[in-house]
C-alpha cells in the first residue's frame, strides 16, 4: 500500500475549534500520541488527491484507520480545509474560499445555538473522532461511522427495528480509498462477508455468548474479547484487548478478506493474526448444498451431511464440491432426527418464537417437510424479547454453507458458539415393513376418498354459488372483511385474487435468503422469487413485528387488486398463513427509479427522452388514482423509491400500503397517524396531518425535480448554501437560471424546454399552499402538450414563517438525513 503523507509543518494539540481551521500540512495529535488527523495523499501517481483521515501516529509504517471523503477527494492546489462552524458540524470544504462541501458531520439540529459557539473535536487516544457540546453530549462520532477498519473499543451495532448498523466496506485497491466491492455487515443472529450483492461469508449464528476470548501469540501474548449485547433496540458488538496489548486493528481488505491484524515490535511490520474465511471450503456454499467443511482433523475438506451422498462422486473425489450432496434415501414423516454437535449450522434458516426445545423439535417434526432444527437459549439477550431461538429449516435446499467446528479458532477461543444440528434422516425411527406400509397406504386412501365424497356432497347441497359470494366479501385467511376499511358499499362481486401457500413461497426465495433480498422499506422486506412455471415475481415480506402490518397489508390487498393501469404495480396473489402476510407482484427488473437516478454509475443510463417519459408516465399513473380509477385515491407515499421501472422503463407506482380513499365529496382529511417519507411529504400534511389529492401533487413536485437535477432532496451537500434541493430550485428560477438545475450528465443532449417546463411543473407543485398547486389533470395536460403560458409559482413550502413548533419540525425535516418511513407523528 502506497500512502503519502503531507510534509507537516506545524502541528497543533487533540482539538479543533471553531475559527481554527485544519489545513494541508497541520495535524491534530491524540492526547496519548497514538493516532493523528490530517490531509493525506493515496498515490504516487495522482498525489494532487487529498483525503482527510486518521492514522496510526506512533508506527513508521503508515496506517490509516478512517477516511472522511472517501468518494469525493480533495485536490491540492485549491487549498481544502476542514472547520467547526458556529452550527456544531464539522465541515470539509474544496478550497480556501469556501467552495463545495466534500463531507459534512450533518450535526446542526443536534446542539442548540446557545452552545454551539463552544462545541469541540477531539481526537481521542483510541482513534475515535469525537464532536461534543460544551455540556459534553456527544453530537457525533467517527466510531459510528467507520470506513474499513475496525478498531478496539470501537462497537458494531445492527437494528433489531429497521435496516440501519454499521458496517465495514472495503477500499478499491491498494492506494484508492474509495468504497470497493467487499463489506462487513453484522447481523442481529448472524454475520456476513459481501462481494457486491453475493455472500462471500457467514458467521456461526449467535448462541447466547455473552463474552468470547481468545489467546493469539504473535512475538508477545494478547487476550482479545469479543462482547456481545442484545438489546430492545439493537444488536452490539464490541472488540477489545488486554492491557498493554500493542496496536491491533480488523480490516476489511479489498481482497475480500476480514482480516485481524497485529503490530509486530520486533519485526516493524503488521502480523495477520487471523482471517475470514480463513480456507478455501469456510467460504460460503463452497461445499455445496447438504455439504458441510469438516474442519475436526485440521485438515479442512468437504463432506456430506448424514444421510447425504455426493451428486458426482467423481467430481466430488476431484475436490470440485459445487453441485453438493443429495439424500440417499428420502425420509419419511415419521422419521426422526440425528443429533449434530458442535456445527455452525446452516444458512436459509426460519426463525420461530417463544419455543421450548420440546415444542422446537415438535414443530419440526409435525411438519414433514422441514429436514432440520437446532435450539439455544439466548442467555446474553437483555431485551425482554424473545430469548429463545428456535431455527427450522424447510427442505433440503436450505442445506447450505454448514461446517463442522471441531477444532481452529472457534474451538480455541473457547467461544462456545457451535450449535447441535438435528437433522431428519431416512431410517432413523418408525420403521414398518413393507406389508405394513402398503396396508396402512390402502386405509388411508379409502379414508380419504369417503371423506372427499362426503364433502363434495354436502358443498353442492348445502353451499352451492353462494359459497363464491361470500369468498368474494371476505379474505377469511386474515379474518378481516374489504368492508372493514372502506365500507360495504364499496365492496365488488369481481375482487378475485389468488392465495398462494407459504411452503410454495420459501421454495421461489430460497427461504427468504437475503441473496434474493432486491428491497427494503418501513413495513418489510421485498425478494425475488420464481414460482412453478418460471414465473418471476416480487414478493412483498410484511414484518412480523410491526404494529401497522395487518393495516398496510389490509390496505394494499384491497385496494390495489381493484385497480388496472398500465402505470401501476400489479398485484399476482397474496399469503397469509400465521402471522405471515404476503404481496406477491409482478417483477419489474430495472427494479426503482431511485436505485438509478441517485446511482453515478447509473444514472447516466437515464437520458432526457427517458427521463420525460418517467416524468409522464408517473403522472398518468397519479391522475389515474385522483380522477379516472372507480375510488379517488390518495397515495401519501409518492417517492422515487416507489416508482419501479420495467424491462421497457416504463414506470409503475408501487406500495399503496399508506394509501387512502375519499369519498365523493370529500376534498380533505385530517389524521393524527402521519406516514410518509421525510422530504417528500406536503407541509400542511407533515405538521398538521391534513392530506388531500393535492398532497400527492406535492409529492409528485419533488420526484420532478429530483428527476430533472438527479439529486436526492436530502442530499444537501449536492445544493451548496441551500437547506434543500426545491429552495435551490426556487433561487435558480427566480435568477434566470433553471437550465442550470438539469442534471450535468444529460444537459448535452436535453431538450432545453422540456426540462424547464418540468422544473416550472415542478415549483408549481410545491406552492405552500394546497390551493395553488395545480391538480393532477392539469399537470397531465401541459406536459402531454407542452404548454409555455403556465402560471409564475409563488413561494414553495417551508419559505412562509410558521409558529416555532412548526419552524422547528421544519428544520428538522430539512436537516433530516433518514429517509426512512415515518409513522407515528401526532398531527394538529
Amino acid at each position: 500500500m502506497t500512502l503519502l503523507l503531507l510534509a507537516v509543518c506545524a502541528s497543533s494539540d487533540d482539538r479543533l475549534v471553531p475559527g481554527k481551521p485544519l489545513l494541508p500540512g497541520t495535524t491534530i495529535i491524540s492526547d496519548g500520541g497514538d493516532f493523528a488527523l490530517g490531509f493525506f495523499s493515496s498515490s504516487n501517481s495522482t498525489p494532487e488527491k487529498l483525503y482527510l483521515g486518521i492514522w496510526y501516529n506512533n508506527i513508521p509504517q503508515f496506517t490509516v484507520v478512517w477516511v472522511a471523503n472517501r468518494q469525493a477527494p480533495a485536490i491540492s492546489s485549491s487549498a481544502p480545509s476542514l472547520v467547526l462552524t458556529n452550527t456544531s458540524d464539522l465541515v470539509l470544504l474544496s478550497d480556501a474560499n469556501g467552495g463545495r462541501v466534500l463531507w459534512t458531520t450533518n450535526t446542526t439540529s443536534a446542539a442548540s445555538s446557545s452552545t454551539s459557539l463552544r462545541s469541540v473535536a477531539v481526537l481521542m487516544n483510541t482513534g475515535n473522532l469525537i464532536l461534543r457540546s460544551s455540556s459534553g453530549m456527544i453530537l457525533w462520532q467517527s466510531f459510528d461511522h467507520p470506513t474499513d477498519t475496525m478498531l478496539p473499543g470501537m462497537t458494531m451495532r445492527r437494528s433489531h427495528k429497521t435496516p440501519e448498523g454499521t458496517r465495514l466496506v472495503s477500499w478499491n485497491g491498494t492506494d484508492d480509498p474509495s468504497p470497493g466491492a467487499f463489506s462487513f455487515v453484522p447481523g442481529t443472529l448472524q454475520s456476513f462477508i459481501w462481494n457486491g450483492s453475493l455472500p462471500e461469508w457467514r458467521s456461526f449464528v449467535w448462541t447466547g455468548v455473552t463474552v468470547t476470548s481468545q489467546y493469539l501469540q504473535a512475538n508477545t501474548s494478547i487476550m482479545t474479547y469479543l462482547a456481545y449485547v442484545d438489546t430492545v433496540d439493537e444488536m452490539s458488538m464490541v472488540f477489545t484487548v488486554s492491557d498493554g496489548a500493542p496496536p491491533m486493528q480488523g480490516v476489511m481488505s479489498y481482497s475480500g478478506r476480514l482480516e485481524v491484524r497485529v503490530w509486530n515490535r520486533d519485526s516493524s511490520n503488521w502480523t495477520m493474526l487471523t482471517t475470514w474465511p480463513d480456507y478455501e471450503c469456510s467460504k460460503y456454499g463452497y461445499c455445496g448444498l447438504s455439504g458441510y467443511c469438516d474442519y475436526t482433523d485440521g485438515t479442512p475438506t468437504c463432506k456430506c451431511l448424514d444421510g447425504f451422498e455426493p451428486v458426482d462422486k467423481e467430481e466430488w473425489s476431484s475436490a470440485r464440491f459445487s453441485r453438493g450432496c443429495q439424500r440417499k434415501e428420502a425420509p419419511r414423516c415419521a422419521d426422526g432426527f440425528v443429533a449434530l454437535p458442535d456445527m455452525k449450522v446452516p444458512d436459509n434458516f426460519v426463525r420461530l418464537g417463544g419455543k421450548t426445545l420440546k415444542e422446537c423439535a415438535a414443530e419440526c417434526s409435525a411438519n414433514c417437510s422441514c429436514v432440520a432444527y437446532a435450539y439455544a437459549n439466548l442467555n446474553g439477550s437483555t431485551s425482554n424479547r424473545d430469548s429463545t431461538r428456535c431455527l427450522v429449516w424447510i427442505g433440503d435446499h436450505q442445506l447450505v454453507d454448514t461446517q463442522k467446528i471441531g477444532a481452529g479458532p472457534y474451538r480455541t477461543a473457547g467461544a462456545e458458539v457451535q450449535d447441535t444440528l438435528y437433522l431428519r434422516v431416512a431410517g432413523m425411527s418408525g420403521k414398518r415393513t413393507k406389508k405394513n406400509t402398503l396396508k396402512v397406504t390402502l386405509l388411508t386412501l379409502a379414508g380419504v376418498i369417503v371423506l372427499t365424497t362426503i364433502l363434495l356432497i354436502w358443498v353442492c347441497k348445502f353451499r352451492g354459488r353462494n359459497t363464491n359470494k361470500e369468498n368474494h366479501k371476505k379474505l377469511e385467511h386474515g379474518g378481516f372483511t374489504i368492508s372493514d376499511e372502506f365500507g360495504e358499499e364499496k365492496t365488488t362481486n369481481d375482487f378475485e385474487l389468488p392465495f398462494l401457500k407459504f411452503q410454495d413461497i420459501l421454495v421461489a426465495t430460497n427461504n427468504f435468503s437475503s441473496t434474493f433480498m432486491i428491497g427494503q422499506g418501513g413495513f418489510g422486506k421485498v425478494y425475488k422469487g420464481t414460482l412453478e412455471g418460471g414465473q418471476e415475481v416480487a414478493i412483498k415480506r410484511l414484518s412480523r413485528d410491526s404494529d401497522q402490518g395487518s393495516q398496510e397489508f389490509r390496505n394494499e390487498v384491497v385496494l390495489i387488486a381493484k385497480l388496472q393501469h398500465r402505470n401501476l404495480v400489479r398485484l399476482l396473489g397474496c399469503c397469509i398463513e400465521g402471522d405471515e402476510k404476503l404481496l406477491i407482484y409482478e417483477y419489474l427488473p430495472n427494479k426503482s427509479l431511485d436505485a438509478i437516478i441517485f446511482n453515478s454509475a447509473r444514472n447516466a443510463a437515464l437520458d432526457w427522452p427517458i427521463r420525460f417519459k418517467i416524468i409522464k408516465g408517473v403522472a398518468r399513473g397519479l391522475l389515474y388514482l385522483h380522477n379516472d380509477s372507480r375510488l379517488t385515491i390518495v397515495h401519501r407515499d409518492l417517492k422515487a423509491s416507489n416508482v419501479l421501472l420495467d424491462a421497457e422503463m416504463r414506470p409503475k407506482i408501487a406500495d399503496f400500503g399508506m394509501a387512502r380513499i375519499f369519498g365523493d365529496n370529500q376534498e380533505n382529511a385530517n389524521t393524527k397517524r402521519v406516514v410518509g417519507t421525510y422530504g417528500y411529504m406536503a407541509p400542511e400534511y407533515a405538521m398538521e396531518g391534513i392530506f388531500s389529492v393535492k398532497s400527492d401533487v406535492y409529492s409528485f413536485g419533488v420526484l420532478l425535480l429530483e428527476i430533472v437535477s438527479g439529486i436526492k432532496i436530502s442530499s444537501v451537500d449536492r445544493v451548496p448554501g441551500y437547506p434543500n434541493l426545491i429552495v435551490y430550485a426556487w433561487n435558480l428560477c427566480k435568477e434566470g437560471k433553471a437550465n442550470e438545475l438539469v442534471d450535468k450528465r444529460i444537459v448535452e443532449d436535453c431538450l432545453l424546454h422540456e426540462a424547464s417546463l418540468c422544473i416550472h411543473m415542478g415549483l408549481l407543485c410545491v406552492q405552500e399552499n394546497p390551493d395553488d398547486r395545480p391538480l393532477t389533470s392539469f399537470v397531465v395536460f401541459n406536459l402531454e402538450n407542452g404548454c409555455t403560458t403556465l402560471p409564475t409559482p409563488n413561494h414553495p413550502a417551508y419559505f412562509v414563517q410558521r409558529n416555532n413548533d412548526m419552524e422547528q419540525m421544519r428544520e428538522d425535516i430539512m436537516n433530516s438525513k433518514n429517509m426512512m418511513t415515518l409513522t407515528v407523528i401526532e398531527g394538529r
